[in-house]
C-alpha cells in the first residue's frame, strides 16, 4: 500500500519534484485533520508561535512546524500504524532531533475526536520549550 505521499508523487508524471513545489501541493490537497489543525495554528493562535504548514527540511517535509521552538507537530494516518511506517517514522524522528528539532506525533483520528485534548497537549508543550529556552534564561525575547 502507497503512502500519501507516494501517491501524490505518482500522481504527478511519475516525476520527483522538488521538495518546496511537493510541500506546496500538499498544503493545496490537505486533509480533514490537517485542515483542523492548521485552522488551530495559523495567524499565531497557538501561544503566539508562527507555525508553517508542510515545511521543507531536507529531505522530509514537516507537517507543522514552529521555528522559533524548533517544534515539528506531525500527523499520522493508518499508514504509520505499519511495521514499515513505524520504522520509517523512528528514522525521521532521529534525524530531526540530529537537526536540533523535537516531533510531536498524534494520530489523525486522536486529533478529530479529541481536539482540545490535542491543542492542550501542544500548548503545553509550545510554553514548557518556551520557559527551558536558552534565550528565556538569558533574558531576551525567544
Amino acid at each position: 500500500m502507497l503512502t500519501r505521499l507516494e501517491e501524490i508523487r505518482h500522481e504527478i508524471t511519475g516525476e520527483r519534484l522538488p521538495l518546496i513545489e511537493f510541500a506546496r501541493k500538499l498544503r493545496h490537497d490537505a486533509t480533514e485533520p490537517e485542515a483542523l489543525l492548521w485552522a488551530c495554528l495559523r495567524n499565531r493562535r497557538m501561544n503566539k508561535r508562527k507555525f508553517r504548514r508542510q515545511h521543507p527540511v531536507a529531505p522530509y517535509g514537516l507537517d507543522f512546524y514552529c521555528a522559533d521552538l524548533k517544534l515539528s507537530i506531525e500527523l499520522d494516518g493508518g499508514q504509520h500504524n505499519t511495521a514499515e511506517g513505524k520504522q520509517r517514522d523512528k528514522a525521521r524522528d532521529a534525524f530531526l532531533r540530529s537537526q536540533g528539532i523535537e516531533t510531536l506525533r498524534f494520530a489523525n483520528d486522536e486529533l478529530m475526536r479529541h481536539t482540545d485534548g490535542v491543542m492542550n497537549m501542544i500548548w503545553h508543550r509550545t510554553t514548557f520549550i518556551q520557559q527551558n529556552s536558552p534565550s528565556s534564561k538569558t533574558g531576551s525575547p525567544p
